[in-house]
């Protein structure tokens, strides 16, 4: 019986709670949102004191090993960019990010943050021997329910990646994106999509949208996947944080009720 094609071959994604999640493409280390702190409150003026309920399955950098991108989604909020992931950004050779958060990282960590406008791409180099390049592309996202320009004045940019390459897979990571329409804007171009990190929980607040989901719920997750074509589906941004509301139960029972359940895959832990 014949191998896999690289098009098929699911490669493995460690998670390590909340939206943070470790793979390897095109031989290159990317790492996702990182957040290693411990439990405890994080408070901004203006801003609901966001609570951290359950520790990382990892806390040093030594651990992770080297990680050559930092996919970003946005770095405003201490639930996908805390204490201990800022301190790990010096030692990353490239951290693509929103417009304005490539602005602020800038500041001190100069060409090592890169921010990334919707359909806007960098090529990085291989380290597998494949041909080509490795292509991200940043993708829309929007934090929260109704108009983009509306949603951004309250939670601020974020952004979304697919990484692309010849004879790989396509694979989209949502960042915190709680819009249907984005998916299929992004599923116009890019779908079918082998494997995709979708951002769920259905993260609320009472008085951020009257209490509106500003990432995708379990079912919007299954829609997402539907929409999207995806082979895999690896859900993460759905445990470790009080403001999360729905979990692993939620999207198993959601993908089910889809008619997914075989899409599923909820990585390696730590």
């Amino acid at each position: 019986m014949s191998s896999p094609t690289p098009q098929t071959t699911p490669f493995p994604v460690r998670v390590f709670g909340g939206p943070t999640a470790l793979f390897e493409y095109g031989g290159l280390r990317f790492l996702t949102d990182p957040t290693f702190d411990g439990p405890g409150d994080y408070s901004r003026p203006g801003r609901p004191t966001l609570t951290k309920t359950t520790s990382s399955s990892t806390t040093t950098s030594a651990e992770l090993g080297p990680i050559d991108v930092v996919l970003l989604s946005h770095d405003e909020h201490a639930d996908n960019l805390d204490t201990s992931g800022r301190a790990l950004l010096p030692g990353v050779p490239l951290t693509l990010t929103t417009p304005g958060g490539g602005e602020r990282l800038g500041e001190t960590l100069g060409e090592r943050a890169k921010g990334l406008a919707d359909w806007e791409s960098v090529e990085l180099e291989r380290q597998d021997g494949g041909p080509g390049t490795v292509t991200v592309t940043g993708v829309p996202a929007i934090h929260g329910p109704g108009p983009r320009e509306e949603v951004e004045a309250n939670t601020g940019q974020v952004v979304g990646f697919v990484l692309t390459g010849e004879g790989l897979p396509t694979v989209y990571v949502s960042g915190d994106n709680a819009s249907l329409d984005a998916v299929r804007e992004i599923a116009e171009r890019f779908a079918p999509v082998s494997t995709a990190l979708l951002f769920a929980g259905a993260p609320r607040f009472p008085e951020v949208f009257d209490g509106e989901c500003i990432v995708l719920d379990s079912a919007q997750a299954a829609e997402a996947a539907k929409i999207l074509d995806a082979g895999r589906v690896v859900p993460v941004h759905y445990d470790s944080w009080a403001h999360f509301t729905e979990g692993r139960d939620d999207l198993v029972a959601a993908f089910a009720a889809a008619g997914l359940t075989d899409r599923v895959d909820f990585g390696v832990r730590g």
